[in-house]
């Protein structure tokens, strides 16, 4: 965290697919710089998500297919060769971090970062998932949990996909029977289950904070998101703060 700023310095901004992070992202994005700064403790940020990654790799399989060349990531179903490569995109996150804090001295003086993405147990889940950070970022980070039940993710899913965009954060969305393959189950609740405030993650204590999101206040992206954002950033900067 940034105190000195009153700014995280990195949030993991996690949920099952659909759950509403990329439209809290887009609310964070049309919201003033200082209006964001005073109410979620967020100034400037990067955006860190790995579906553009992992649709990268679907567009890439679909042209080796086209060249008549072995896929490298997925089969002809688009589910991934080998479960690995899950982790594999973590890391890649984690790269792309240092990659910013490499290339811009003194980064969380005047950015954040948001790192955004979902897992469910068939992969691993988060347990797993939270594994393939470097001890580094966890000490920064700060994780923000959107919690919908898995009937509300199938819904939203449905109501958001355009087939015309499927490469679009906003519109992306899965068939039902591989969203529920992949994230009907999810092990958030074990994940958490130690203590009410903090993960404890490679011998780190990581904050963390759970935004209720089954009343679906994301879609419209109207005052009450930013009512709840800031009630649970706000709680959320207290708890990575105390005792500094």
């Amino acid at each position: 965290m940034s105190p000195t700023h009153n700014t995280f310095d990195v949030i993991f901004l996690i949920a099952r697919p659909a759950a509403g992070k990329s439209e809290i992202i887009d609310y964070l994005k049309r919201t003033p710089e200082a209006e964001r700064r005073q109410r979620f403790h967020i100034g400037p940020f990067d955006e860190l998500d790995d579906f553009p990654m992992i649709w990268a790799w679907f567009e890439e399989d679909a042209i080796l297919h086209r060249m008549g060349k072995p896929r490298l990531h997925t089969d002809d179903q688009g589910y991934f060769l080998h479960n690995y490569f899950w982790h594999v995109l973590i890391q890649r996150l984690d790269l792309e971090y240092h990659k910013l804090l490499r290339d811009h001295p003194d980064y969380h003086a005047t950015r954040s970062t948001i790192v955004e993405f979902a897992r469910g147990k068939e992969h691993g889940g988060f347990s797993q998932a939270f594994q393939h950070f470097s001890a580094d970022t966890l000490r920064r980070g700060a994780i923000l949990y959107i919690k919908v039940s898995w009937k509300e993710a199938l819904r939203k899913n449905r109501r958001r996909f355009n087939p015309d965009r499927p490469d679009s954060i906003l519109e992306h969305g899965l068939p039902d029977d591989k969203l529920a393959r992949l994230y009907k189950e999810s092990d958030w609740e074990e994940f958490s289950a130690g203590n009410p405030e903090f993960i404890t993650i490679q011998g780190v204590d990581v904050p963390y904070a759970v935004f209720e999101n089954e009343d679906d206040v994301t879609t419209p992206r109207g005052p009450e998101l930013g009512q709840r954002l800031e009630e649970t950033l706000g709680r959320l900067w207290e708890i990575a703060n105390r005792g500094e």
